[in-house]
């Protein structure tokens, strides 16, 4: 029986026009992409989650992934709130549930905690040398994880966790890089960085915000972070190219798909399919 995942789309509509038109398609669908990659056996079904539900009831799922978003949730409105309240649902219907950067986010603001901006600013293109702790080094969702690794990212927030939280991972960025919320019953594996992400992926966001990234100092021309998402693309291509990835400080963390997806794959394998087939859906 295949794996049904409900993919959790962030972004509300005039974010999705802008993606659709830059890259084809919306954050949803390439996370959708890069799940069956792993799971050729998975279903994924795509909520839009700041315009309306789920399309089918919580508990039918065997699995829950909320993407990254170019929301604020300090900002509020409907956008916010429909998936603060789709978060608490998935909680209460106890379906494994695991977020991407904002996913977090909104996972920690429907368990009780806060997301505030980030007084050290933008953490953009990798989160370097993203650290685990104790718990970290023993949590299932970052089996595989060496003791330091990089990881795409693209954000300005932080979360302040609830209490009960499990904080598993920091950088001098982020004192919380991924964790484990509890809430109403269920639980949430969460990181502040992208596995999901690739390198052109990575790319576009650069691209696109080519002019605040030299307004805040990233990039001294702009030029420059057009040249940047270039030797991303070409690296994405071309995986090899040791040139692009040495002149880029990036390692094999990033570089290797396998690698950079290994929350995501942990997901499925450690939690997604031991709790189908506890559900009798094997």
């Amino acid at each position: 029986m295949p794996i049904r995942l409900l993919i959790v789309e962030g972004n509300a509509r005039d974010a999705r026009a802008a993606q659709r038109a830059a890259n084809g398609r919306i954050t949803s669908e390439a996370y959708a992409d890069a799940l069956v990659a792993l799971a050729p056996d998975a279903r994924c079904e795509i909520c839009l989650g700041a315009d309306n539900g789920p399309p089918a009831p919580l508990e039918s799922y065997d699995g829950a992934v909320m993407t990254g978003s170019s929301l604020n949730l300090y900002d509020g409105g409907e956008a916010v709130t429909r998936q603060i309240d789709l978060a608490r649902a998935l909680f209460a219907a106890r379906v494994p549930f695991f977020g991407s950067c904002w996913g977090l986010q909104v996972a920690c603001a429907a368990a009780g905690g806060d997301v505030i901006r980030n007084p050290l600013g933008r953490e953009i293109g990798f989160a370097r040398n993203i650290a685990l702790n104790d718990s970290g080094r023993a949590h299932p969702m970052l089996a595989g994880r060496p003791a330091a690794f990089d990881a795409p990212c693209s954000h300005i927030d932080i979360v302040v966790p609830p209490a009960g939280a499990v904080t598993l991972a920091a950088n001098a960025m982020s004192a919380v890089q991924a964790a484990e919320i509890s809430c109403a019953g269920g639980k949430f594996w969460g990181v502040q960085y992208h596995p999901e992400y690739s390198l052109s992926e990575i790319a576009s966001i650069i691209a696109r915000r080519a002019a605040a990234l030299v307004e805040e100092g990233f990039f001294t021309a702009i030029g420059d972070p057009q040249a940047y998402a270039e030797d991303l693309r070409a690296l994405d291509a071309e995986p090899g190219r040791r040139d692009i990835a040495f002149r880029l400080g990036i390692g094999r963390d990033v570089v290797d798909v396998a690698a950079r997806r290994t929350e995501l794959r942990n997901f499925i394998e450690a939690w997604v399919r031991p709790a189908k087939s506890r559900r009798g859906r094997a």
